[in-house]
């Protein structure tokens, strides 16, 4: 790594350090009212949504692809209906993942979209 690129995660990770440590005193002596703190408890889907929906539905970064030759999107499909349907963390994740790769070796070696 170059100097340049040292400084420049020792800066981000500096940011990030001085944004929390200087909240950090506050969080025992502040109360917030019930309606943020309820919008708050939105915030972690939200990014969870704001970074896996362009992969699935972007595989390559450029076009969307919204076909059965998508794989990511297969296997999102399947991921939130067995997590809907089990309401079980380990399944939906260990066949989710089972999902996207059968799906993926399909595509790649026998339907050849």
């Amino acid at each position: 790594m170059s100097t340049a690129e040292v400084c420049m995660v020792a800066g981000m990770a500096l940011a990030t350090f001085l944004i929390r440590y200087g909240l950090l005193p506050l969080s025992g002596r502040l109360s917030l009212p019930p309606t943020v703190e309820r919008a708050l408890s939105y915030s972690a889907p939200a990014v969870l949504t704001a970074i896996i929906v362009p992969t699935v539905l972007m595989p390559d970064g450029k076009e969307m692809v919204l076909s059965l030759s998508n794989s990511y999107l297969v296997g999102a499909v399947a991921t939130a209906g067995v997590g809907w349907l089990t309401r079980n963390l380990l399944a939906t994740i260990v066949l989710g993942m089972a999902a996207f790769l059968c799906w993926q070796w399909v595509v790649k070696n026998l339907l050849m979209f």
